[in-house]
């Protein structure tokens, strides 16, 4: 009788032990797609849903270097003469109709190494535009192409690939979907004393593109403007449940005419304006980068 009951009991363990495998696999499995969500280092165990449609975000320049506290080495702000003057990329971000969006989607880190060729038109077409060190997915700083591809270029790696296939897909979109070039045609270029109707801006990329743009805008000035595109890269509407009455959420935010401001070299001697500079490990977060 003893033996028999320690087979039983036996037995009864290892059920209850597979029981638990079967569950902590269930629980961490990820989707369909490949992928699990990570957030800041820490599995999460609910699958991400697909995602329906990419925001490409373009920054204005000067817009955002208005705001800089300092100049640093990483801050494009401050390159003088050679600060950037168009629109450069801030992101190409996977988001939902719902007006939510996925996030840290793997526990892939970002590696500058994969995208070696690529840091000259990245420096050029896609530099950051403060001294910050943005939050990464696992729950320290990294750099502003890192805080991307972590945040963002994991949850569109369903589509767009690996990292280097992430940078070099975006690129290749922003330089496909020239804004700068169809505004200037349109006469729309930067200037501190014109201001341009809203109105006429998104005319000028329906017209280009087939799209309604997404415009946001900080005290009057236009601070980015986004391009929607479907997982294909086809042109759509930046129109969604959330801003649907308004056409365009720019209304929420931009002002009926508003200014593209011409840039303010920062940090060199003999700038329009001089900014101090810090050490890039003394640079701080100036603003909360998406």
């Amino acid at each position: 009788m003893p033996l028999l009951l320690t087979k039983f009991a036996s037995l009864a363990f290892l059920a209850l032990s597979m029981a638990s495998l079967i569950l902590t696999t269930e629980s961490t499995k990820p989707n369909g797609l490949g992928l699990g969500i990570f957030p800041r280092g820490k599995h999460h165990t609910q699958s991400q849903r697909e995602f329906d449609y990419f925001a490409l975000a373009l920054q204005w320049p000067a817009t955002y270097c208005r705001r800089s506290r300092h100049c640093c080495t990483s801050n494009a702000c401050c390159r003088g003469s050679n600060a950037p003057a168009e629109f450069t990329i801030h992101g190409l971000w996977p988001d939902y109709n719902d007006g939510s969006w996925p996030s840290c989607c793997t526990n892939k880190r970002f590696n500058e190494k994969e995208i070696s060729s690529l840091l000259g038109d990245l420096e050029k077409y896609w530099p950051s535009l403060s001294c910050g060190s943005p939050s990464t997915c696992h729950g320290g700083k990294g750099s502003f192409w890192g805080h991307e591809w972590e945040k963002h270029g994991t949850c569109s790696a369903p589509v767009t690939g690996d990292e280097y296939n992430y940078f070099s897909t975006v690129l290749n979109i922003y330089f496909k979907y020239n804004v700068s070039r169809v505004l200037s045609e349109a006469g729309y270029v930067a200037s501190d004393s014109e201001k341009y109707p809203v109105g006429g801006i998104i005319s000028a990329i329906q017209n280009a593109f087939h799209t309604t743009p997404l415009i946001v805008c900080k005290n009057g000035a236009i601070e980015e403007l986004r391009l929607c595109f479907y997982k294909t890269f086809e042109p759509r509407d930046c129109v969604t449940q959330v801003n649907s009455e308004n056409t365009v959420s720019s209304r929420n935010s931009c002002p009926k005419y508003v200014s593209l401001p011409a840039h303010a070299s920062r940090g060199f001697d003999g700038a329009e304006t001089k900014l101090p500079w810090i050490p890039a490990k003394e640079a701080i977060e100036e603003h909360e980068s998406m």
